[in-house]
């Protein structure tokens, strides 16, 4: 998967609602639920059902450190 196949892609998932699942530093898995409310050039922002805000770089879901489960 490229880069602009990566952005399309997240694109296409904006403002439904989805379980994310994030694998950060040392193994740490953390899982929540929301939606993507905005999509820049560099990075997606990710809103949860927390109203805590997240943000991420489509390389982050090139590499499958963030996961989209439908």
């Amino acid at each position: 998967m490229n880069l602009d196949t990566a952005k399309n892609k997240v694109k296409s998932y904006l403002g439904l609602h989805y379980k994310f699942i994030y694998r950060g530093a040392r193994n740490q898995i953390e899982e929540f639920e929301g939606k993507i409310i905005h999509c820049y050039p560099s990075i997606f922002i990710i809103e949860t059902d927390n109203h805590i805000i997240k943000s991420f770089t489509y390389n982050d879901f090139i590499i499958r450190n963030i996961k989209i489960v439908l």
